[in-house]
């Protein structure tokens, strides 16, 4: 089955530029009120290719949501209607009731679609560790292993269909009555594979609007397309060939090259993953449409923790919003707060308690990414660095008041920057690796293992063009990103050139797209990372 779905997604994969244009096509020719549904059957279509027949998971997270949202809303509704002419104790109880009904269908619906997640993305990984430990037990019993595909980005629709879910039920937006709007906000063909992960009060009525597509769109979201493809296809793509040596033959390298491997696959990830969402962030602005930014130039972070607010911004903030705020305000941590604060003090009680959710956070964010002992290893590695910044701040503030360190200085920020990008390649490191052996081997080698030999870079695969294409080009998106970290939009720069200037520019990218991508004998184009999640 699997080998099935790989050929599939290798045929639309190839195919998609010709999907996208046909999308266009239909999309500009058919009148206003079709156009929605142009979009949907689009989102449809592409999730089939990509899926086959696992599309009716999907489908079926959409009715449900729908359903369980009208429910919702109508309790609201009723709800309203029986405290007009009720008592105050008549309100109370009205409210605890409806209340409790709402709770259910919450419940349920969450219930329901967390299931699919579960069987899917982790039933195999919990069967092996649950038999390893009856093993352990010496017991005859084994649960039988039951090996499935999941549907491509269950992840992310997933986590976007509950926001809105969610949202209904907090009543911070109102239940939708249009059933196809609220399928095509969980199904949008751009979005359903890698996300950004939405919120259905941003996009959901732009969506559905029909807008036609207008000159200014269309080149600004082709722009945005050739950002997105340049990052991809000169370095993501380039820099696949290295991470593939070292982490695939990394016992035959130095520690120094490991950490080479590990920097190679951090920018890699990086390059393929902000590219992707550029892509997208295109595709919606040739549709008129506004697409949360995903990433916001996180390497220009102080810490780890304002780091992961700048990366993947969407997942963070669903994370934030939906299990952050509700376990840190939840009754038991609110007491924990209460009593931390009376023993340790005002700043580190509700460190502690702030401590308790951001574990939960991270535990789940880290399974998040896949079903696996390097995933929760992740998770947990990234909490023990957020935690131990945000225990360590006053005396790191404190010691530098005290000897005359100027924390805006260049030399502190570099320092800074140094810091960070060292924690955030071993992070990715365990992310990568194939297990929690091979991560840790790699991580010893890097600090016990100096035998380093230039020879070694030669024989990663690639060439001094290769290296010279990505040194160039991560200059010009550092730069880019430079501009963008003091407010200063690159495109209304250029589009206030004159039409020489402009087009110079662009057909730059174009050629260098063409003469400098990584592609051919040599190279193998990476799959997008984040399909899988």
């Amino acid at each position: 089955m699997k080998a099935v779905l790989d050929s599939i997604y290798g045929a639309y994969k190839h195919n998609y530029n010709f999907f996208f244009l046909i999308v266009i096509i239909l999309y500009s020719i058919v009148p206003r009120k079709v156009r929605p549904f142009i979009l949907l059957i689009a989102s449809l279509a592409c999730f089939t290719l990509l899926s086959f027949g696992l599309v009716s998971f999907l489908i079926l997270t959409i009715i449900s949501i729908y359903i369980a949202t009208r429910m919702i809303g109508s309790v609201f509704e009723k709800e309203e209607l029986a405290l007009e002419n009720a008592s105050s104790e008549e309100k109370k109880s009205i409210k605890e009731e409806n209340k409790k009904k709402r709770k259910r269908i919450l419940f349920f619906c969450v219930l329901f679609n967390v299931t699919f997640l579960f069987v899917f993305k982790y039933l195999k990984f919990f069967t092996i560790n649950t038999n390893g430990l009856l093993g352990l037990f010496h017991t005859d019993f084994r649960i039988p292993l039951i090996k499935l595909v999941a549907p491509i980005g269950i992840s992310f629709y997933t986590l976007q269909a509950l926001s809105y879910l969610i949202d209904v039920y907090n009543r911070k937006v109102v239940a939708d009555k249009n059933f196809f709007r609220v399928a095509l906000f969980i199904s949008f063909f751009p979005q359903v594979v890698e996300g950004p992960i939405g919120r259905y009060s941003d996009t959901a009525e732009d969506l559905y609007k029909g807008e036609r597509i207008k000159y200014d769109n269309l080149c600004r979201g082709l722009q945005r397309i050739m950002w997105g493809l340049f990052k991809k296809m000169l370095i993501a793509d380039r820099l696949n060939v290295v991470v593939r040596s070292v982490f695939g033959n990394y016992m035959a390298f130095s520690g120094l090259t490991c950490f080479i491997g590990a920097l190679a696959y951090t920018i890699m990830l990086y390059m393929e993953f902000s590219g992707t969402m550029d892509m997208i962030i295109g595709i919606g602005e040739i549709f008129g449409l506004k697409i949360p930014e995903n990433f916001k130039q996180p390497f220009f972070a102080k810490n780890v923790s304002e780091f992961w607010s700048r990366w993947h911004i969407t997942l963070g903030a669903w994370f934030r919003d939906y299990i952050y705020y509700p376990v840190s305000l939840s009754k038991p941590l609110k007491k924990l707060t209460k009593s931390a604060r009376n023993v340790v003090g005002n700043y580190m009680g509700p460190l502690i308690s702030g401590s308790v959710a951001l574990l939960v956070v991270w535990l789940l964010n880290g399974l998040w990414h896949g079903a696996g002992w390097t995933f929760i290893v992740f998770g947990l590695y990234h909490f023990v660095m957020i935690s131990g910044g945000n225990i360590l701040e006053p005396i790191v503030n404190n010691f530098c008041l005290k000897h005359n360190i100027n924390r805006k200085n260049i030399f502190y920020k570099i320092f800074q920057f140094i810091k960070l990008s060292f924690f955030i390649v071993i992070g990715e490191l365990i992310f990568n690796a194939e297990d929690i052996g091979v991560a840790f081997n790699m991580i010893k080698k890097i600090f016990t293992d100096f035998s380093f030999s230039m020879s070694e870079i030669y024989v990663l695969g690639l060439s001094v063009l290769d290296y010279l294409v990505v040194l160039i080009c991560l200059i010009i998106v550092f730069i880019v990103g430079l501009k963008r970290e003091k407010g200063i939009d690159i495109r209304e720069v250029i589009s206030k050139k004159n039409i020489f200037i402009r087009w110079t520019i662009f057909y730059a990218m174009i050629f260098a797209i063409i003469i400098f991508g990584a592609y051919g004998v040599g190279y193998k184009p990476i799959n997008p990372i984040y399909v899988d999640f």
